[in-house]
């Protein structure tokens, strides 16, 4: 599998990946707009695809902000301003290309660009998605606590906001 930026031309293809996850996971659960606007977003800071083949089985990227609830959370148990906080996001992996280590691959692609950026990366889910809590607490994501997170469209979300493990100095 090959991890790389992502570009307009496969922003089609993530929509349907995005269709995908959607059906199997139910996430994104709400989306203001279109699923192509909640791919491309103006609070993207960088952006990734996997790639098997000709297909795209994976999505990630790094935003520079989340819900209000998600970063008052984060600057709290951090101690940073909001400003320092890289929220990844959008991570999204084709049913049959799971288990084989590629959500952790794309995590650690979002956290390690946000390091290289001077940002602490942080994240927030569903209290639902069970799987990809699973995901993130395998990888040593630290759990910081809940909030409800207003979105945008108006919805309330119960969310777990996690904070990324120390970088290695291995």
């Amino acid at each position: 599998m090959l991890v790389r930026p992502r570009t307009e031309a496969d922003v089609e293809n993530c929509v349907r990946l995005t269709e995908a996850v959607r059906v199997a996971d139910g996430y994104p659960a709400h989306v203001a707009g279109s699923l192509r606007d909640f791919l491309v977003s103006r609070d993207a800071l960088a952006v990734w695809v996997a790639q098997r083949g000709d297909a795209i089985v994976g999505h990630v990227s790094l935003h520079s902000r989340s819900a209000d609830a998600v970063v008052a959370l984060a600057t709290e148990r951090l101690g940073h301003p909001a400003d320092r906080l890289g929220v990844v996001a959008r991570l999204l992996v084709a049913p049959d290309a799971r288990r084989r280590g590629l959500g952790r691959t794309l995590l650690n692609t979002a956290a390690d660009e946000a390091r290289a950026r001077g940002l602490w990366p942080i994240l927030d889910v569903a209290t639902t998605h069970r799987a990809a809590i699973r995901l993130y607490e395998a990888c040593g994501w630290v759990r910081a606590g809940v909030v409800t997170a207003k979105l945008r469209d108006g919805a309330e979300l119960e969310e777990i906001v996690y904070l990324s493990p120390p970088p290695s100095t291995a």
